[in-house]
């Protein structure tokens, strides 16, 4: 394999020294995005994220977010992985300290796991747990069907056709919806929303939102400690929908739990006060009524 390994470390080989015994091809540049421009053709990027954990996560978003089609694999110590979540984008962690079978073993199932997903069988696009089939519009996930309208499925179907990479609202309503479509780009946060609806909890994350940007299809990542938070951004969803094609409001929405009955407060009787009451009340218990 031909990596590609990001770093400002002035000894690259320190980064991953197992590296310099596996007949992979390696180079090195700069971390920063640009260096992918004269990086060549290449199967995989290694960030070295051993230091600086916040500037190693911007970075894996941002190779995420330019459509990058090959595994980006982070390097970083064990109290590193704490911080890694699915928002880093990446496909796979390794320690500085791994062996050479062990980065061996895992470059080679990073390489048949990526060339499997999104792999065409029979007009389906296969990512992860989700499968979507143009020749019959249907899309499953984990092998359950998902019930989705024409829109809907073909702003999914775009979306991860394009893994990875970010569009505009306006992109995606021009793309999806066509030039004679003449409603707003609201229109693609409604739709957006009901994905992730019919995703379901544990897999609305799959469209994340790139906050003042748009939106993007997350590949599914596995082999990387997630912490299953979604990627939406809630501020992005519509108040309200007038949109086609939408869903019925059945349903009276969850109800109010009933008042907590308060015990009533004993009245004195009349002619007497508080303090009498008290005082005949202590005296039944010292005679022992």
């Amino acid at each position: 394999m031909e990596l590609l390994l990001l770093t400002a470390d002035p000894e690259p080989t320190s980064v991953l020294p197992s590296l310099a015994l596996l007949p992979h091809g390696l180079r090195t540049a700069a971390p920063e995005v640009a260096a992918l421009l004269d990086a060549g053709p290449h199967d995989a990027v290694l960030v070295d994220a051993r230091h600086d954990l916040a500037a190693a996560r911007s970075l894996c978003r941002l190779l995420g977010s330019t459509g990058l089609d090959v595994p980006v694999i982070a390097v970083l110590t064990e109290g590193g992985l704490v911080a890694v979540s699915l928002e880093w984008g990446i496909d796979e962690v390794l320690l500085p300290g791994a062996g050479p079978a062990e980065v061996d073993a895992r470059l080679r199932l990073l390489r048949a796991r990526r060339a499997s997903d999104g792999a065409a069988v029979e007009g389906a696009l296969v990512l992860g747990e989700l499968n979507i089939d143009e020749s019959t519009y249907t899309a499953r996930l984990r092998g359950r069907p998902l019930d989705l309208t024409y829109k809907e499925f073909e702003l999914l179907k775009y979306l991860a056709q394009h893994a990875g990479r970010v569009f505009t609202r306006a992109q995606l309503l021009q793309e999806v919806w066509g030039y004679d479509f003449f409603g707003g780009t609201r229109t693609v946060d409604v739709h957006v929303r009901r994905l992730r609806a019919k995703l379901g909890p544990e897999h609305e994350q799959l469209i994340g939102t790139v906050r003042n940007v748009g939106y993007k299809f997350v590949r599914p990542v596995r082999g990387v400690l997630g912490t299953g938070r979604s990627t939406r951004d809630e501020t992005d969803d519509p108040v309200g929908s007038d949109e086609e094609d939408a869903p019925g409001r059945g349903g009276s929405g969850p109800s109010t739990p009933p008042a907590t009955r308060l015990p009533a407060t004993p009245v004195p009787r009349s002619g007497g006060s508080w303090d009498d009451a008290r005082a005949v009340r202590s005296a039944s218990w010292a005679r022992g009524v």
